[in-house]
């Protein structure tokens, strides 16, 4: 489970360059990093916002499934 520190560096990258955060968070050959790049060089808001919304809503259903997969 990814701590709040790693959580909050994440974050900031999408903000600073939106396509590192969404790597960090979900790798380098994902359809999630392919389309905030995409969305990035479109337009460096739409990255920001799908790169937030990558890693804060898409992680949490990932993090959810590993914590009940450990504790069952």
């Amino acid at each position: 489970m990814a701590s709040r520190c790693e959580f909050l560096c994440e974050i900031v990258l999408a903000i600073l360059l939106p396509p590192l955060g969404v790597c960090l968070s979900h790798g380098c050959c994902t359809v999630e990093f392919l389309i905030c790049l995409v969305l990035t060089l479109l337009g460096y808001i739409p990255g920001i916002i799908y790169a937030i919304y990558a890693i804060v809503f898409m992680d949490r259903d990932r993090l959810r499934g590993g914590e009940y997969n450990q504790l069952a």
